[in-house]
């Protein structure tokens, strides 16, 4: 059976992709990327103790995030220093900048959500989590 109109998948990646677009300005405008805000969000709340851990918990690869790291670092918003207990691991923390950059961009993302979301009651926003979580599932 031939679906009527566009097909879910692609009305899913082309709303994915401009929300993302969107949800990245945002995070310009406050200095920042989607990947920077992943990144110096996982490091603030993750519970990961080295960089490879970190880049498992980010779904990426360790080079990747190397790079990421290095470009954060240079910017002064995160610091790595060779673990304690392992020498070939880095410990990645957040400086005082980081921290910084971190709470203007949180700032920035709850108010994307607020208006990513407005409109839409408590119960729609289940619902369209769970079919989210449907559809993956079915990928």
């Amino acid at each position: 059976m031939k679906p009527e109109g566009a097909p879910i998948g692609r009305k899913l990646a082309t709303t994915a992709k401009t929300v993302g677009a969107a949800f990245n300005a945002v995070l310009a405008a406050e200095g920042g990327s989607v990947p920077v805000w992943l990144i110096l969000d996982s490091i603030k709340h993750g519970q990961w103790t080295t960089q490879l851990d970190l880049a498992r918990s980010l779904e990426i690869e360790g080079p990747t995030l190397t790079r990421h790291l290095d470009n954060l670092e240079q910017g002064g918003l995160v610091a790595r220093q060779r673990s304690a207990s392992d020498r070939r691991a880095f410990v990645v923390e957040l400086t005082a900048a980081g921290e910084a950059a971190y709470a203007r961009m949180l700032t920035a993302v709850i108010a994307f959500n607020r208006r990513l979301t407005a409109g839409l009651t408590r119960a729609e926003l289940q619902q369209l989590g769970e079919l989210l979580g449907r559809l993956a599932a079915n990928a």
